[in-house]
């Protein structure tokens, strides 16, 4: 009898086995779907994570401009240099803010709902990383189009390099996003965290001066730095003349080094981790 009953519970797993994993992946493309109608539901934002970034990129590349042609023995325009850095901008206020999301689903009870139901929470995760990976991919390759503004007109291999630099970035800063989000009840401290550690990253990136012009010390924090690997791999794949101290696959392969270990990361943490009611 126990024999039977044993064979029972097995085939039953079994059976449940497929259900169970359709059962990940369909909520998992709920959150990631409902994602992406709730930012595209607030034109406001929209339209202020594409605005800076433009206002940034054209001030910051008009000002500096005849100084960096100067000292630059190419003549490369200052518009130029700055253009990936300014669509790895956009890519990080997307992907980062995006994960806000986290936070007032959990204020709003949603998270709790989502935690109590017969779902793994690995869904969670993969939802809301791929929804604001989804989000901040779109909103990077859509700022492309000011690329022929500046004389650049990529192929089409050049633009899915392009684009593979972008989503790996993404897929990185969202799951960072996401890890910076998942213990926090407060939009007040997250704000803080990315105020203090995310704008350096960008700054020291080779977004607004390259790498081979920086000090001894700020060039080693530079190369520590996963998103010096997104900005020279988009200014690679867009400026095929480019110089560069690293490869443009050597780039791609540190991007998805680093995608991997944060995305795991995230997935400790939703696993280990309780999350707390709103008060």
């Amino acid at each position: 009898m126990a024999t039977q009953t044993s064979t029972m519970t097995a085939q039953a797993r079994a059976a449940k086995a497929p259900e169970h994993s359709g059962g990940l992946l369909l909520a998992a493309a709920t959150l990631w779907w409902r994602e992406l109608i709730r930012f595209y539901r607030q034109p406001a934002r929209v339209v202020g994570v594409v605005a800076s970034p433009l206002l940034f990129w054209i001030v910051i590349g008009s000002g500096f401009g005849s100084s960096f042609r100067a000292q630059n023995a190419g003549g490369e325009h200052y518009l130029e240099f700055f253009f990936p850095g300014a669509v790895i901008m956009i890519v990080l206020f997307t992907s980062i803010f995006a994960m806000m999301s986290v936070i007032e689903d959990r204020k709003e009870g949603f998270l709790l709902s989502v935690l109590v139901a017969p779902v793994n929470r690995s869904a969670i995760v993969l939802g809301k990383v791929l929804g604001g990976t989804t989000l901040a991919a779109i909103q990077g390759f859509v700022f492309l189009v000011f690329a022929p503004l500046i004389g650049v007109h990529p192929s089409l291999e050049s633009l899915a390099v392009a684009f593979l630099a972008i989503f790996l970035v993404a897929f990185a800063l969202t799951a960072l996003g996401f890890a910076i989000a998942w213990p926090m009840d407060s939009s007040q401290a997250f704000h803080a965290v990315v105020n203090l550690f995310l704008i350096p990253l960008w700054l020291l990136s080779g977004a607004l001066f390259p790498l081979a012009g920086a000090s001894g010390w700020l060039k080693w924090l530079m190369r520590l730095n996963p998103l010096t690997y997104g900005v020279d791999a988009l200014r690679l794949s867009l400026f095929p003349g480019a110089t560069s101290e690293l490869s443009l696959w050597a780039s791609i392969g540190v991007l998805a080094a680093v995608s991997g270990a944060v995305f795991l990361v995230c997935f400790v943490m939703a696993n280990r981790r309780t999350t707390k009611p709103a008060a």
